[in-house]
């Protein structure tokens, strides 16, 4: 039992800590651009998105976009205020045909109708833009004019898995949003799009109330054996899960104060989990001794509601997800994390059960 419990502890962990992709200036441009983009500034701007600019005395900039490429397509966004909606972006794709596209596109809202292509306030000429796809990485850039030298600006990066039709994008897998200077190549995430802030509050909800607090139920359900290690074991493990859930919370609060977002099941959900987490900590100090007549009800009270918590924290996480837009890598990583914690306890329980039987029928015999 205590092999298997290492397992899930190791398998569930280790969804957490894939590298990611890094972004690198090292590449050389593709030959068909080398030519109109070379000698540029180069900065690696966020997941494995690369951004070389260059202005001229002109106020024209000069852009090449590339990012790790399937399908779908990428694109990057010009904002006044840091926000999706108003801005113009320049979408670059390869179609179903094998032919490629670049066109602007006038952000007028979220959904893909008020996306309008050939629309926009970016000054450009069409016969500027290319698309060049090379080893798996695909290269998007454009020429734009400005009314003066480009500095601070905020700017928007996105990309999705589907292959525009009748030049309609489907909704994006994941997006940023950041303060980018153009005559430094420094950035800083926008206050106003806190895509930052965002990943924390998931990404610390999800390892406290989807990994650790079901490892610590599962050291207290199936590891008694180990008395009393396994008391220390669980108290431990539920702590330190409850404090890293604490500050997912927090992160969320100041989310959500920064972003105002339409999320009420999602919110109600989240703090009446937390409400029953901070009840299970203080039943933790009021813990009647083990010959106490109370010590039974608590204990009823200890098992289920730590059970509903879990199970109301693992709908929470799902509807985080959705609500949030995080995309398939996170439904897949926490979809892979719960189907090991669920399959674990299945074949632990079995093992206790089938314990309990044995010796209730030698107990039988004799």
């Amino acid at each position: 039992m205590a092999r298997v419990l290492l397992v899930v502890v190791l398998a569930a962990v280790s969804v957490f800590l894939v590298p990611a992709v890094t972004a690198s200036c090292d590449d050389e441009l593709p030959a068909e651009l080398a030519g109109n983009y070379s000698g540029m500034a180069c900065s690696p701007v966020w997941n494995n998105f690369v951004l070389r600019y260059a202005q001229d005395g002109n106020n024209v900039l000069r852009v090449v976009l590339s990012a790790m490429y399937s399908s779908g397509w990428v694109g990057m966004g010009f904002s006044r205020d840091g926000l999706m909606v108003g801005s113009s972006a320049m979408v670059g794709w390869v179609g179903k045909t094998g032919i490629p596209h670049v066109k602007q596109f006038a952000l007028n809202g979220k959904t893909p109708s008020l996306v309008v292509a050939d629309r926009g306030f970016l000054i450009s000429n069409n016969g500027d833009h290319t698309v060049v796809v090379k080893q798996a990485k695909i290269y998007l850039a454009f020429k734009i004019n400005f009314p003066s030298p480009l500095k601070q600006q905020q700017v928007l990066f996105a990309f999705g898995s589907a292959i525009p039709v009748n030049d309609r994008l489907a909704e994006h897998q994941d997006k940023t949003s950041m303060n980018f200077d153009f005559t430094t190549g420094g950035s800083s995430s926008g206050s106003s799009f806190p895509e930052g802030l965002k990943r924390t509050h998931g990404a610390l909800n999800l390892f406290a109330w989807g990994v650790l607090l079901p490892i610590g139920a599962i050291v207290a359900r199936y590891c008694r054996g180990w008395d009393p290690l396994w008391f220390y074991l669980h108290a431990g493990i539920q702590f330190v899960g409850f404090i890293l859930g604490l500050a997912g919370v927090v992160a969320g609060v100041s989310l959500y104060g920064k972003i105002k977002a339409d999320v009420p099941a999602h919110r109600g959900l989240g703090i009446f989990v937390l409400v029953l987490g901070i009840l299970q900590i203080l039943a933790f100090f009021l813990r009647p001794n083990k010959d106490s007549k109370y010590r039974k009800y608590w204990n009823w009270y200890h098992h289920w509601v730590g059970r509903l918590v879990l199970f109301l924290a693992a709908i929470n996480i799902v509807v985080g997800i959705n609500a949030g837009r995080a995309g398939n890598s996170w439904k897949i990583g926490y979809g892979f994390n719960l189907a090991i914690l669920l399959i674990t306890i299945i074949t632990l329980e079995v093992l206790v059960w089938t314990k309990w039987k044995n010796n209730s029928n030698r107990s039988t015999t004799y």
